[in-house]
């Protein structure tokens, strides 16, 4: 089901600051579309966004936006226990649906939601940030050409000191639930994005992993309750991999190694040469991409083409909306049918999640496991 020729219109859930730095930014960009709701249970919110961006229509209901029959894509960027259940009405209702990660903490629900999508025609994507940024983009047009070779090792980081100091109000945590066992949390949280990349990068998925989680500051400040509670927490982890198509590979996730927000890193290694994106802000520079070859060992950074980039974008933009401008521009060139294909769709979110639930289950059992798993998580 495309919209070609014509201006895809927009409805967004959630008035949070992701979508006011990231979301609606990229629509705005877009000349393309243009967001014609915006709803958000504090309307206030909502309210102010809308004459932020010139957003005809506010709604403090999020099923009453659903509701509208003139919208043909849905962005759900609200908390994420409600991203299934918004984003299944959404396709019910016959709307594209961008949404942010994870669709669901269950791969399998993931996995539905995706091939409800397929039933209807419609077109998903996932809030994998980092696939699209500039460097990335051009990354994965030089492994598609042929420069690195045969992929061999793929190294992934998200290092991150947002929480090191435990003062800092944890946002999006369960702080009910039993303290006596750790809970998934930057596995999932930032571990998404790198996974993802990896997937992308070796043009394979994991086919068997091992892995540990650590909770190295147990007591934190929660901003559910304004208060320092226990918080049982993956605030570090690690797993290492292989793929299916034989290549190795590692991924660390962190929320207290020290190192500028976002701090993904990702470096693929081949039979004839390497490559290292890393999609940090430093020094007033969103990201940086460098390469060495068999011959020529030393890395040295490339520019990043233009073409890369979206409209007016440069690499002194913030990561926010540089990266995610690139994001809404695949969503929309996706819905109109100027692109063929769907990357980034819940199935690649599915893959992403169902590496995660492994390994959470490699740590809790302490083994490795293959993927895929069954349908009740064994491998």
């Amino acid at each position: 089901m495309t919209v070609k020729d014509s201006v895809v219109q927009v409805g967004v859930l959630g008035a949070g600051a992701w979508a006011q730095f990231a979301h609606l930014p990229g629509y705005t960009r877009d000349p393309r579309c243009k967001v014609m709701a915006i709803a958000d249970p504090v309307i206030e919110r909502a309210e102010a966004f809308a004459k932020q961006f010139n957003i005809p229509h506010v709604y403090a209901s999020h099923e009453e936006l659903i509701a509208r029959h003139d919208l043909d894509a849905i962005d759900v960027c609200t908390p994420s226990a409600t991203h299934f259940s918004l984003s299944w009405a959404a396709l019910e209702a016959g709307r594209h649906v961008l949404c942010e990660k994870p669709v669901a903490y269950d791969y399998t629900e993931t996995r539905r939601a995706a091939a409800l999508a397929r039933s209807k025609g419609l077109k998903t994507k996932l809030g994998f940030t980092f696939r699209y940024s500039p460097a990335m983009r051009y990354m994965k047009s030089l492994i598609d050409e042929g420069f690195i070779g045969e992929p061999f090792i793929f190294n992934g980081y998200e290092q991150n000191s947002q929480w090191l100091d435990p003062q800092n109000p944890l946002r999006q945590v369960d702080h009910t639930a039993d303290q006596r066992e750790i809970h998934v949390s930057s596995l999932e949280g930032y571990g998404a994005p790198i996974m993802d990349i990896g997937h992308l990068c070796m043009g394979s998925r994991f086919a068997q992993v091992v892995g540990t989680m650590k909770n190295f500051i147990p007591e934190r400040m929660v901003r559910a309750t304004g208060t320092m509670m226990r918080m049982n927490i993956d605030d570090g982890d690690i797993f290492i991999g292989e793929f299916a198509n034989g290549a190795i590979g590692s991924i660390q996730t962190s929320f207290v190694t020290v190192g500028n927000y976002p701090g993904i890193e990702a470096r693929v290694y081949g039979s004839k040469g390497a490559l290292i994106c890393r999609m940090v802000e430093e020094n007033g520079i969103a990201e940086t991409l460098k390469a060495a070859s068999a011959d020529s060992v030393e890395f040295k950074e490339l520019e990043i083409p233009q073409r890369f980039y979206p409209t007016g974008g440069s690499p002194r933009e913030s990561w926010r909306s540089l990266f995610y401008s690139n994001l809404t521009h695949s969503f929309i060139s996706e819905i109109r049918g100027d692109v063929d294909g769907n990357e980034g769709n819940f199935e690649d979110g599915a893959h992403v999640q169902e590496l995660i639930n492994a390994v959470e289950k490699s740590y809790r059992e302490r083994r490795w496991i293959s993927i895929p798993l069954a349908a009740d998580g064994t491998p």
